[in-house]
């Protein structure tokens, strides 16, 4: 670290939990982001204050006036531009010594399996089960932490998975796969706090898990009830015959 990173990051590295050694991890360090919306705006921006030297965000939409409520990475003049381009001009201003990859397509398949297998940790943005599922099966092919969160009307939800570790469920332990799909903020709303709020959760959790500090949200489920102000946590179990992680 030069001598403007170590100021940059000083009030981090005063950390016991993080210290040089930690801050250099962040800074070596690769995250992937699905989606760039209400979750991925938050956390993108936090990772990338917080120093993390790679950050690889992923969405094939283009900014619209009803983002802006919540997605904080965008901005009035950014309407009809890409979101991962906007998300990048927003970090790299934030923090111009973060590498910021922008990649306006839905990741998928084979491209999917390998930018998992890039990163250190991914952060699950999405809005949809078809592509939760489908980074989840990633993350348990490669054995790639993944912080998983969502936010609709006043409530949000958080939960880590680490595969091969901790004997960690995953997240099809957690729902079917032929479940109902997710519902949206398009379809029924979301108040933009929420989504800041489970963004930075996901954030802080990218930070724990590669710093390799503190207790993460392995194996509990984080809910919040924005109405009425209540946090509850709820115990995940492996399921053994999960089809995602289950014996074969």
């Amino acid at each position: 670290m030069n001598d403007e990173q170590l100021l940059r990051y000083s009030r981090q590295i005063m950390l016991p939990q993080i210290d040089i050694a930690g801050q250099q991890k962040l800074l070596d360090a690769k995250v992937l982001i699905v989606g760039a919306g209400g979750l991925g705006s938050p956390a993108s921006m936090y990772l990338a204050a917080a120093g993390v030297g790679q950050i690889t965000v992923y969405d094939d939409d283009q900014v619209d006036l009803t983002n802006l409520q919540r997605q904080i990475a965008h901005y009035t003049s950014d309407i009809g531009l890409d979101k991962v381009i906007s998300t990048q001009q927003t970090l790299e201003k934030i923090n111009p010594g973060v590498k910021v990859l922008a990649r306006k397509q839905r990741l998928a398949g084979e491209q999917l399996l390998a930018e998992v297998a890039d990163a250190d940790v991914v952060l699950d943005c999405s809005d949809n089960f078809t592509t939760r599922f489908a980074i989840n099966k990633a993350c348990v092919n490669q054995q790639t932490p993944l912080v998983s969160g969502a936010a609709i009307r006043f409530e949000g939800q958080v939960s880590v998975f680490t595969p091969g570790l901790n004997d960690s469920p995953c997240y099809n332990c957690l729902y079917q796969s032929d479940g109902e799909e997710l519902q949206n903020c398009a379809r029924n709303g979301v108040i933009a706090p929420i989504t800041g709020i489970v963004g930075s959760i996901q954030a802080l959790e990218t930070i724990k898990l590669i710093v390799n500090t503190g207790s993460t949200l392995t194996g509990r489920l984080l809910l919040l009830d924005g109405l009425s102000m209540e946090w509850h946590s709820m115990r995940l179990k492996k399921n053994p015959h999960c089809p995602s992680c289950g014996a074969k």
